[in-house]
């Protein structure tokens, strides 16, 4: 009866180790496409390669569940010997994925549960879902294959359909205001709504020698005086000198002898 179960056993793990072979390949074929032909991959060659895996996953999940396949949970697996050198056998079975068989990977390599993070996020998710009612995950439930029925009509639907549709929105939303556009017209066209008014600037001179006339005979409005003191003492009384740095400033005596012969000579006649 050992010996049968034995055997068994073996022929289960033999199966097993060959299933899972299948999956390695399929996965190094995969992943090579994926590194190195990833410009001419497309997404159909993509979707086959995960159908492929899918249907070798479950066929490793049917084999296991078979009736005449043996426990493998009453199967323990002891480490009888840990060495921190390199195992060339070990190597070699693994293909070099496995040199060293030590106390750093064994607790990782013959882990039976998740990680503690992993179970501990595994609780939180299962403690959340158990607070979440019936209806409340029907309603979920509901909500998300709507969505995700909208978004397989909108891939399904052909590109013109969608090309035809953004185009009828764009001409239902005009992109400019019409009564801007015709008061912009009328302004540069016809001048409407512009303004008459000038703008403030100065005003242009008059001609030369048109000032303004003052009643009560002749009258000096400028007097410049260039010359030295020959044409001071030619004006009459006493003159003082020219300060320094401002040219062109008459004397206060002459402003006086022009005031006193405005109404009845000149003071250049004396």
């Amino acid at each position: 009866m050992q010996q049968r179960e034995e055997k068994q056993l073996e022929a289960a793990v033999e199966s097993l180790v060959s299933r899972v072979a299948h999956v390695k390949n399929a996965l190094h074929s995969f992943i090579y496409k994926l590194e190195n032909e990833y410009e001419r991959l497309t997404w159909p060659s993509v979707l086959d390669n995960f159908a492929l895996l899918s249907g070798q996953l479950n066929t490793i999940n049917k084999l296991l569940k078979n009736e005449k396949t043996p426990s493998f949970r009453n199967q323990v697996i002891i480490p009888l010997l840990l060495s921190p050198d390199r195992d060339e056998d070990l190597a070699k079975l693994t293909e070099q994925r496995v040199p060293v068989f030590s106390h750093e990977i064994v607790p990782d390599y013959l882990r039976t549960k998740p990680d503690p993070e992993v179970e501990e996020q595994e609780k939180q998710l299962s403690a959340e879902a158990a607070r979440i009612g019936p209806e409340v995950a029907q309603k979920q439930i509901q909500t998300l294959n709507k969505l995700c029925s909208n978004l397989l009509e909108k891939l399904n639907n052909p590109r013109d359909d969608r090309d035809a549709e953004s185009a009828a929105i764009r001409q239902n939303k005009p992109s400019f205001n019409p009564a801007d556009t015709n008061a912009l017209v009328g302004a540069v066209a016809f001048g409407k709504g512009l303004s008459k008014c000038r703008p403030p600037g100065p005003v242009a001179p008059g001609h030369p020698g048109q000032g303004p006339m003052m009643s009560g005979g002749p009258t000096l409005q400028q007097v410049t005086i260039g010359g030295g003191s020959s044409q001071q003492a030619g004006m009459g009384g006493h003159v003082a000198p020219q300060q320094q740095g401002q040219p062109g400033k008459m004397p206060s005596s002459i402003k006086t002898n022009i005031k006193s012969a405005s109404g009845s000579m000149h003071p250049y006649n004396r």
